[in-house]
């Protein structure tokens, strides 16, 4: 099955306005940064692949591990952080010492769709301070360049 991207992007940006709450993926209810991506998972392929484990909103820190990147990996494709597309999902780090912790969705050069503790998903400029903080870039399966 062909993927556009123009569908991911479209289904990033139909979370718009979507509030945050922790752990949840539920489009105009509620959703994390997690949540966000698993839910256009689920409306661009299907079925999530696996059960996200409960985490606290410190679990990066504390366990000290790329969790969010290994569990990326074992279901989407890693490309070089700096030649991601539309429709590709960023991981960031917030600090260089920490695991990356926060996931978007590009949905244009210079623009994400993201959920960020405190404030509705919303589509921000992909500005310098994110671009710094970039630690891993993936491709959905099955997108077609």
């Amino acid at each position: 099955m062909t993927i556009t991207r123009s569908l991911i992007v479209a289904e990033a940006r139909g979370w718009i306005g979507t509030p945050y709450r922790h752990q949840a993926s539920l489009k105009g209810i509620g959703c994390d940064c997690l949540g966000l991506v698993r839910g256009v998972w689920r409306a661009v392929i299907g079925d999530e692949p696996e059960q996200a484990p409960a985490y606290a909103p410190d679990w990066a820190e504390a366990a000290g591990s790329e969790s969010l990147a290994e569990a990326a990996a074992r279901h989407l494709i890693l490309i070089d952080r700096n030649a991601f597309s539309e429709g590709d999902v960023l991981l960031f780090r917030w600090r260089s010492n920490l695991p990356a912790k926060h996931a978007a969705i590009i949905t244009a050069p210079d623009k994400i769709v993201h959920a960020h503790d405190g404030a509705s998903v919303a589509e921000v400029a992909l500005a310098p301070w994110w671009r710094r903080h970039i630690a891993y870039a993936f491709r959905f399966p099955g997108v077609g360049d």
